[in-house]
């Protein structure tokens, strides 16, 4: 399954708050799937996995071979 991973958060950087935001391409196979598709959209969630090239070789995915949702956001 193909989907989209979006972070947004606020940390110090020089003394000064900055805002980050990132989205990235990431994918799932196996079992693990089903668990991140019935997610709601907005779920906060940790991911774990490891990083690799695209097939075209232009930009990256996040391959997700982990999945903690986080129940107290």
């Amino acid at each position: 399954m193909d989907f989209v991973l979006k972070h947004e958060s606020q940390v110090q950087e020089a003394g000064r708050p900055r805002k980050v935001s990132l989205e990235i391409k990431a994918v799932v196979i196996g079992e693990l799937s089903a668990r991140i598709q019935a997610l709601g959209m907005g779920t906060q969630a940790r991911f774990g996995g490891f990083l690799s090239a695209q097939r075209n070789g232009r930009g990256t995915v996040f391959h997700v071979t982990e999945l903690d949702v986080c129940r107290d956001a």
